[in-house]
């Protein structure tokens, strides 16, 4: 059904295109107190920074061979996996663009989760189902319908934190089907439990980014790991040089062993700084949907819009839920952030008097 905003009319499927869409930046402002974008860090560590800074002399010439061999290698060796089975990406996005290359017949994606698949699915032409989970937000390989070929899922999934088994997701494997994993929060978990970037296989592709992590959004960078047989439709028709010579040292440079460590210790950090949050939360009687594994944490709270929009005025950005088929307007998402931001969103939400 149509609906009219003003002198315009607005369809019930531009409304849906829009939310789609949707992505947490656009609700954190310059100077705000960030809890709606799941980026670690204002910017990357200091020994990324130069590692990137290293390499600005090279930018007068195009990205070589050598250098795409190179974060192919790393990348491999980081994951036990053989150069062929990797897929180096401009980030996570440009994986779900490509997601239609693949061809389905019928794709279902599971919600509450991340939109873009969706998104890049329908806007070419793709059937789609969308699988909605109810609370506690468990995955059931019963619930996907037989005639799908191809199963979207993120684990753990943006924006409930639930983390699936491994073996519940190799449950949705049937002749013909290819399912995609998006593990763009995998490392964030201390040691990456479920997991399914080291399994080979005919039929599964991981995604993977290095955005959130290493604080790199505005560097993009990712890439899927699977058989080559299927990285190959999806690298079919790309620019010569998809990625610059900056995005290839950055993937060699965070698939390092002591760069894959670090990010390691801060998931660690990050388990321990959630519990509290969590604790603190709970306490003004927000619910918090637990067991949370990621780095941020849903909520639930009466009147959450006029939650959302009293924290923005005391410059605090939180993420709006109701933009993930399958939650309302009183779901609101927030990253996990360390006890000095925590203190922040706290008073905020006691000055907000809901």
């Amino acid at each position: 059904m149509d609906r009219h905003v003003g002198c315009f009319l607005v369809s019930a499927e531009s409304v849906e295109h829009a939310k789609l869409r949707h992505h947490g930046d656009v609700d954190a402002r310059p100077g705000m107190l960030d809890f709606a974008v799941n980026v670690q860090g204002s910017a990357p560590p200091t020994w990324l920074r130069n590692r990137l800074a290293a390499r600005l002399d090279d930018l007068g010439r195009y990205p070589s061979a050598a250098d795409e061999l190179g974060a192919r290698t790393a990348v491999a060796a980081r994951h036990g996996r053989g150069t062929d089975e990797v897929l180096l990406l401009a980030g996570a996005a440009e994986g779900f663009a490509m997601l239609p290359r693949l061809a389905p017949r019928l794709a279902a994606v599971l919600h509450p989760s991340f939109t873009e698949p969706e998104l890049a699915l329908r806007e070419a032409d793709i059937p789609v189902t969308r699988v909605v989970l109810e609370p506690p937000y468990a995955l059931d390989p019963a619930l996907i319908p037989t005639a799908a070929d191809l199963v979207v899922l993120g684990n753990p999934t943006n924006p409930t934190s639930v983390l699936h088994p491994a073996d519940t997701i190799r449950a949705l494997r049937r002749p013909g089907r290819i399912i995609v994993v998006d593990e763009a929060f995998a490392d964030a978990i201390p040691g990456e439990p479920q997991s399914l970037a080291a399994a080979a296989g005919p039929d599964i592709l991981v995604l993977r980014s290095l955005t959130k992590t290493w604080a790199l959004a505005g560097l993009r960078c990712g890439y899927f790991l699977g058989a080559p047989e299927l990285l190959a439709p999806l690298n079919h028709g790309r620019a010569h040089w998809p990625l610059g010579t900056l995005q290839l040292e950055a993937i060699i440079a965070t698939a390092e062993p002591d760069a894959v460590a670090a990010a390691q210790q801060r998931a660690h950090t990050i388990a321990v700084e959630r519990d509290s949050m969590i604790e603190r939360l709970t306490a003004l009687g927000i619910h918090v949907h637990t067991p949370a594994a990621g780095p941020f944490v849903l909520l639930r709270v009466p009147d959450g819009e006029l939650l959302r929009k009293h924290l923005a005025d005391q410059g605090i950005a939180v993420r709006r839920a109701d933009t993930f088929p399958g939650l309302g307007v009183d779901y609101l998402r927030v990253a996990v952030r360390g006890p000095a931001e925590v203190d922040r969103l706290v008073a905020g939400i006691r000055a907000a008097g809901l």
